[in-house]
């Protein structure tokens, strides 16, 4: 599974996150990303704002709607998947 490595813009703490699924919807990337590669964890997530020479940005998405549509499109994508925001 491939992996991003995640910097918290509050601590600074880096974070490999594991990319369960990507999709791009109005010209935005946003990834579906979870801290652990196994079943039953945690997910969030990530939308690209940046990009910088071989770096991109992705920050978490906090927006209730914007959670609630994208969310929608991951869980048509993965049928297996049940999500909780």
């Amino acid at each position: 599974m491939e992996s991003i490595i995640f910097t918290s813009p509050e601590t600074g703490e880096e974070l490999e996150l594991y990319i369960l699924e990507q999709t791009c919807i109005s010209g935005v990337t946003y990834l579906l990303v979870t801290e652990e590669a196994e079943e039953d964890s945690v997910a969030y997530i990530l939308k690209e704002i940046q990009t910088e020479e071989d770096n991109v940005i992705y920050e978490m998405v906090e927006d209730d709607v914007e959670m609630n549509a994208i969310s929608k499109v991951f869980a048509e994508m993965l049928e297996d998947v049940d999500f909780e925001c």
